[in-house]
C-alpha cells in the first residue's frame, strides 16, 4: 500500500512549480570538491591517456568542465568499451571506482580496445551529493533526445560517433539508505505523487536490459565482484527494489523507456552496476574496488565472446 511520504517542501500530492524548486534549491550545501576529487586525478592521467573536455556546463556562478578519458591511440578497428560514472553525483563509488579503473588497469587494455571513460557525468550533484542537477532534474531518467538534462544531452552527443560501434557500457552506480529516506520521498513530493518504502537491498546488484538482458555477461560480472563483496539477496518477494530477481544479483529494467545512460548506445552488453556503501559489511575502498572489477569482468567476457 501506498501512502504520502512527508517531505518538507511542498504540498502533497500537488507537483512541485517553480517557488517549490528554488525552495529545494535553496537548501542544497555544497559538501565536496569536484575540482580536487575529479578534475586532479583526471589530470594526472593525461600522460597516459587523451583527455578532452566534452563539455562545460554553467550553473549560476558555477563552472564545471565535462572531462572524457579516452585510449591513446584509438584505433576504430578495435572494439569501443564506454564506462560511465557519476550519472547520479552522489553514488561516490561509482566515480572514484571509474577513476580507479583507468589508474590501475586503463593500460592493461591498451592495443585491444578502445576505451572511453566519463567518471563524472554530474559534477554539481557531486558536490551537493544529490541524485538531481540544480533544476530538480534526474539525469538517468533524462537519456533521451531534446533532453532536459543538459549533463546528459552533453554525454549523448560525446558518445554519438560511437553509439553504433560500442561493445560493452557499464555504468556505475550505487544504492544508499539516502534512496530511501531523501531522494525517493523527494521525488514523490516533486511529481506530487504517494510513495511507499521499497528496501535497500544489502549487497552488490546489477540491472539488465529487458529486452536484451544477456544473462551469461551478467553473471559472470557478479562472478567476479562476489569476489570481492556481498551480493544482494532477493527480498521475500524474490525482488529487489521492488523488481524481480531474474538471476543470482541480477534485476531487468526496460532501459529506453525509462531513458536511462545504458540506453545510449547500440553496445551489445550493458549493464548498470549497484554497490550499497552503507552496508556494514563493506568499506568505501571494497565498493570502489566492487566497481573496478565489474568493469573489468565486462570487458574481459565481452572480448572473450569476441575471440570465438
Amino acid at each position: 500500500m501506498t501512502s504520502a511520504s512527508f517531505y518538507p517542501i511542498g504540498t502533497p500530492l500537488q507537483p512541485w512549480g517553480a517557488a517549490e524548486k528554488q525552495a529545494w534549491l535553496a537548501a542544497q550545501v555544497r559538501h565536496r570538491s569536484y575540482a580536487d576529487d575529479v578534475v586532479a586525478r583526471v589530470d594526472r592521467l593525461r600522460s597516459r591517456f587523451d583527455v578532452s573536455e566534452y563539455g562545460r556546463l554553467v550553473y549560476g556562478d558555477e563552472t564545471f568542465p565535462q572531462l572524457a578519458i579516452r585510449s591513446r591511440n584509438w584505433n576504430d578497428a578495435l572494439p569501443t568499451i564506454l564506462v560511465t560514472g557519476g550519472v547520479h553525483g552522489y553514488e561516490t563509488s561509482g566515480v572514484h571506482g571509474a577513476l580507479q579503473f583507468v589508474e590501475q588497469h586503463g593500460e592493461d587494455y591498451a592495443g585491444r580496445v578502445n576505451l572511453l571513460v566519463v567518471p563524472c557525468v554530474s559534477p554539481w550533484a557531486y558536490e551537493r551529493i544529490h541524485r538531481w542537477n540544480p533544476n530538480a532534474i534526474d539525469p538517468n531518467r533524462s537519456f533521451r533526445e531534446n533532453s532536459p538534462s543538459e549533463e546528459s544531452a552533453a554525454l549523448l552527443r560525446l558518445v554519438a560517433p560511437i553509439r553504433d560501434k560500442a561493445l560493452v557500457h557499464i555504468d556505475l552506480h550505487e544504492t544508499t539508505d539516502t534512496d530511501e529516506t531523501e531522494f525517493r520521498p523527494a521525488l514523490a513530493a516533486r511529481d506530487g505523487k504517494p510513495t511507499a518504502p521499497e528496501g535497500i537491498p544489502d549487497g552488490f546488484y546489477l540491472v539488465g536490459d529487458t529486452e536484451d538482458p544477456q544473462p551469461e555477461f551478467q553473471q559472470a560480472i557478479i562472478a567476479a565482484v562476489e569476489k570481492v563483496t556481498h551480493i544482494a539477496p532477493p527480498d521475500e518477494n524474490n525482488e529487489i527494489i521492488g523488481s524481480p530477481v531474474v538471476a543470482h544479483g541480477v534485476i531487468n529494467y526496460a532501459l529506453r523507456d525509462l531513458g536511462l545512460c545504458t540506453s545510449i548506445t547500440k553496445a551489445r552488453y550493458r549493464t548498470t552496476t549497484e554497490v550499497y556503501p552503507d552496508s556494514p559489511r563493506a568499506t568505501p575502498q571494497q565498493c570502489n574496488d566492487a566497481q573496478v572489477a565489474a568493469v573489468r569482468a565486462a570487458i574481459d567476457f565481452a572480448l572473450g565472446q569476441v575471440a570465438r
